[in-house]
């Protein structure tokens, strides 16, 4: 199916996972002996924020190092099964990953939600008249074909709302449309030049996610609901995780931060960084951070 990861690309990926692992265990060794954790995480605005956030308070409350391993999703889900990661912060369910968890799901543990209410679809500028472009059914008016260029602007290959995106092109018959795969940065720098021109443009999203506090954007409705319901984001750990790490285990389990919050930090890492955004959250939030520790 178009836009899949080839297998070559995943096993040099998973290979590169594997070395950076490696990579990470000499790195603990050389603390000390201090005890180690390996998350893996993707270039995602909120998986970046929440995963940097978990790695600072885990370090400045924990006699633990931890590593982060970025690497393509579905390398995660294999890492995290075959024990090679200890775990990832962003496991989107049920309908986004389902698809991976269906394979590794007897393989790993999942610690619960780190926030909730998430949504997958695809996004319009509201200059686009609603009247024209409201569904993703009004996609195969030939007006908007020609205005889109035919083409619906996706992110990573291997991403699971590419995949429900693929389904989407399928069951509404969108043949006269391309789903072109990019960078979640690659993306979002598309949608600011279409926007600066005012053109149209037609784009795979998710809230949460700072675009939609710098543009003036809108989900198209979904009537076949094939980009899913309202997701959580789980953290999901290898087998054995809890017994040999149950301090950190409880942390992540209790960890869970409210969905404006996280759009609003992630706004400001966007417009400053994600390590002053990260700092003036844990400044901002330290009772909530405290009770994640405490449990």
């Amino acid at each position: 199916m178009r836009n899949r990861i080839t297998k070559r690309v995943a096993t040099s990926l998973f290979a590169a996972t594997l070395a950076l692992g490696a990579l990470g265990t000499a790195q603990a060794d050389e603390h000390g002996g201090m005890k180690s954790v390996e998350f893996g995480w993707t270039a995602w605005s909120d998986a970046e924020f929440v995963t940097k956030l978990a790695k600072q308070v885990i370090e400045a409350n924990y006699d633990y190092k931890v590593e982060l391993t970025l690497a393509d999703i579905g390398v995660q889900y294999q890492g995290v099964a075959k024990g090679d990661l200890d775990g990832m912060l962003m496991a989107w369910l049920p309908d986004t990953h389902g698809n991976y968890m269906e394979r590794v799901g007897d393989d790993v543990v999942d610690l619960g939600p780190l926030y909730e209410g998430a949504r997958l679809g695809w996004i319009v500028p509201n200059y686009v008249p609603e009247v024209a472009l409201s569904s993703i059914e009004d996609l195969k008016k030939e007006g908007n074909i020609k205005k889109l260029d035919g083409t619906i602007q996706g992110i990573d290959p291997g991403a699971g709302l590419m995949q429900l995106s693929e389904t989407t092109m399928e069951e509404y018959g969108l043949d006269d449309y391309r789903l072109q795969s990019a960078s979640g940065a690659a993306m979002t720098a598309a949608l600011k030049r279409a926007v600066d021109n005012g053109e149209w443009i037609v784009v795979t999203g998710w809230t949460p996610h700072w675009k939609f506090g710098r543009f003036d954007l809108r989900f198209l409705e979904d009537p076949k609901g094939t980009l899913g319901e309202a997701q959580h984001i789980d953290a999901i750990v290898r087998e054995g995780f809890k017994e040999d790490h149950p301090e950190i285990a409880a942390f992540l389990t209790n960890m869970y931060i409210p969905l404006d919050e996280l759009q609003a930090a992630m706004a400001k890492a966007q417009a400053t960084s994600y390590e002053e955004a990260i700092d003036a959250y844990i400044a901002e939030n330290q009772e909530r951070i405290q009770g994640w520790i405490d449990g």
